[in-house]
């Protein structure tokens, strides 16, 4: 049996993974969502309503005692958080998809670890020893699993499954298409650039994001409380931008069919709110840059969607991409438990206090020798 320390030091390892195994699941059901026309920002508030109700009565009884003082401070934190966050990234994220591909936007989102790791580089919470043994293994680490995403994403290979579809598929499509400019030309090219621009945006807000969970934790050291607080702060200002940027209608807020009533409770309920419940207490033990390095495994488990449930072929590409991922994946948390380990025998060891009693000078004499 494990024991309790070793349990303590592998549940943000096992945490990142059913995240991402979360988001793999919320990718599918949005798709088919935003294919049936459904609004961006209706679906980002009926998703942070959701996790909201599911996490405020967790959030009250689980933290009730132990729960610290809520700062005006803590209050712009949050508020920050949670317009970075569930708004602002779901928003770019979804705009991306729509003026350039499904295939191009999982690109850009592999860029995470790399640009969170020079912003926190930049900001000073990472350092990094070149020469060193754990430096170097998060450096190349981090291109190592940069590489295999890359390869995931344009290289397809031939098929080593499903034989009857041999031929080659098209490319991706963007999930919605809205406009009805034709996409040769230069307008073409500006939607493409645009998208290209909120993809960047969303890569470089969710580093941000991360780092600002880190500060919000040290100053407010609840995750459930504050998981839910930023849920409700971003149901309210999801459900502002909408009310104040789309035309009002009764249509526009209704969930027509299964898919987006699935789509709405599972996002709301798994990905706002357990999901980012996992991610705020991996961020609070291990760091931006160990729960960034994880972001390529969602890409892995959206394949084996396609394969197992889908049916769509396996290709040569993502088996070798896949490998590359968990080869800088195993770098990346090598190199940060290198650190740890360092900085811990580092530690100066604080002398126990010794009570001296009659009868115990020559105990007390001895201890002091030593």
């Amino acid at each position: 049996m494990w024991s309790a320390g070793c349990m303590e030091q592998w549940m943000p390892t096992a945490a990142m993974v059913v995240t991402n195994i979360v988001i793999a699941v919320m990718t599918a059901l949005l798709k088919q969502a935003l294919n049936q026309g459904m609004n961006r920002l209706v679906l980002i508030t009926f998703r942070q309503m959701l996790a909201t109700v599911f996490l405020g009565p967790i959030a009250y009884f689980k933290e009730r005692k132990r729960r610290p003082k809520f700062t005006a401070e803590v209050f712009v934190y949050m508020f920050l958080s949670g317009i970075l966050g569930p708004v602002l990234l779901q928003y770019t994220l979804f705009v991306g998809l729509e003026y350039t591909t499904a295939t191009f936007a999982a690109t850009f989102s592999n860029l995470l670890p790399v640009v969170t790791f020079l912003i926190s580089l930049a900001f000073g919470y990472e350092a990094l020893e070149v020469r060193s043994k754990s430096g170097s293994a998060k450096m190349s680490g981090t291109l190592v699993s940069l590489t295999g995403a890359m390869l995931l994403t344009f290289y397809k290979g031939t098929s080593l499954t499903h034989h009857h579809h041999l031929a080659s598929s098209p490319p991706s499509t963007p999930v919605v298409v809205s406009s009805d400019v034709n996409d040769h030309g230069h307008a073409s090219a500006v939607r493409w650039v645009l998208g290209s621009v909120s993809m960047l945006a969303n890569v470089v807000g969710f580093a941000v994001w991360l780092l600002l969970q880190r500060l919000l934790m040290r100053r407010y050291p609840a995750v459930y409380s504050a998981t839910a607080v930023m849920s409700l702060l971003s149901f309210v200002q999801a459900g502002a931008l909408a009310l104040s940027t789309q035309r009002i209608t009764v249509e526009m807020w209704k969930l027509r069919g299964t898919v987006e009533i699935a789509a709405a409770v599972y996002c709301g309920v798994v990905a706002s709110g357990i999901g980012y419940l996992l991610l705020t207490y991996c961020v609070e033990k291990r760091g931006p840059v160990f729960t960034a390095a994880f972001s390529p495994l969602s890409q892995m488990f959206v394949a084996g969607i396609d394969l197992f449930f889908l049916h769509e072929p396996l290709y040569l590409g993502s088996v070798l991409g896949s490998v590359l991922v968990i080869m800088g994946l195993y770098l990346v948390l090598w190199g940060k438990r290198e650190e740890a380990a360092a900085a811990a025998s580092a530690a100066p060891v604080k002398p126990v206090p010794v009570q001296v009693a009659a009868g115990q000078g020559d105990v007390a004499e001895q201890q002091e020798r030593v």
